[in-house]
């Protein structure tokens, strides 16, 4: 077989069909499902762009959710697949599709009934996935140019967790964690030197980019170069910020349940010391 066979056409952009490779397939396309029938073969060469899903498992939960959401906004987030396929050139995580409908979906409703949730992860998602971000930006303006309903800010911040999680694949529980956890982290640094970071600046931007370095490291058990002699200077020069270190570590062991290589603390003491000392100038 050169094609699909259509089982059964779920509607105008999706169906269900009969793959070489794959077997039975849930196939997502724009317009693939229009004026179809049971049994018919569609040419591999013919389609110009669509998803298949292949695991049975993601299958069946789509098929599920099918039936609660709009066809045009099926249409919407094809097309936004695709731009981010692109964009990223990479594959996705097959999970985006039930995910991201279904959250897109629901955030939809949530606004027609004027219910708002808050990102409180709205800056780091920013600061930490700024390609995922402006994706999300281009999903928020397409919704309200093709439904005429806008989002806004906070649900960027979502979309962004989304495709970050989709491209890295990673399970979307896992980013929004690490995402929570540098919050935590960025609090605790700003309560300890007294210092409330003003959001998008540049001390902001590279504590989070320093921490989420640091946590991707702990993760893949990335070991950094120790200094042992650097080390022992630091702890005597600077005490209280080899302290706030040392406490950041601890908290970053127990929130991820790895260990924290000690060179980390070492790294880590030179940029908060570098952060405290900016603001003791600020304040001269």
């Amino acid at each position: 077989m050169s094609g699909l066979q259509i089982d059964k056409a779920l509607n105008n952009n999706v169906i269900i069909a009969q793959h070489s490779e794959h077997g039975e397939v849930v196939v997502i396309g724009k317009g693939i499902g229009f004026n179809r029938k049971a049994g018919d073969i569609i040419s591999l060469l013919a389609v110009e762009k669509m998803f298949i899903l292949k695991n049975q498992e993601e299958q069946e939960q789509y098929k599920l959710l099918l039936p609660q959401v709009d066809e045009e906004l099926i249409e919407i987030i094809n097309e936004l697949l695709l731009h981010i396929t692109e964009h990223k050139n990479v594959s996705l995580n097959e999970h985006i599709h039930i995910a991201l409908t279904d959250h897109i979906s629901f955030a939809l409703k949530r606004k027609k009934q004027g219910i708002v949730i808050q990102n409180p992860f709205l800056y780091e998602t920013r600061e930490l996935y700024p390609d995922e971000y402006r994706i999300g930006e281009y999903a928020v303006r397409m919704i309200e140019k093709k439904l005429g309903v806008d989002l806004g800010v906070d649900e960027i911040g979502f979309i962004a967790l989304h495709i970050y999680s989709a491209v890295s694949n990673q399970n979307i529980m896992q980013v929004k964690k690490q995402s929570q956890l540098i919050n935590e982290l960025v609090g605790i640094v700003s309560n300890q030197l007294n210092f409330p970071f003003e959001v998008g600046s540049l001390d902001y931007s590279r504590l989070i980019t320093h921490l989420r370095f640091a946590l991707e490291r702990i993760i893949r058990g990335e070991k950094l170069q120790e200094l042992k002699k650097m080390d022992l200077l630091l702890k005597i020069e600077y005490p209280e910020m080899y302290l706030l270190a040392w406490k950041l570590t601890k908290v970053m062991e127990n929130r991820l349940r790895l260990p924290v290589y000690h060179a980390e603390l070492g790294y880590l003491t030179i940029h908060l010391q570098r952060l405290n000392q900016k603001k003791e100038e600020k304040w001269e």
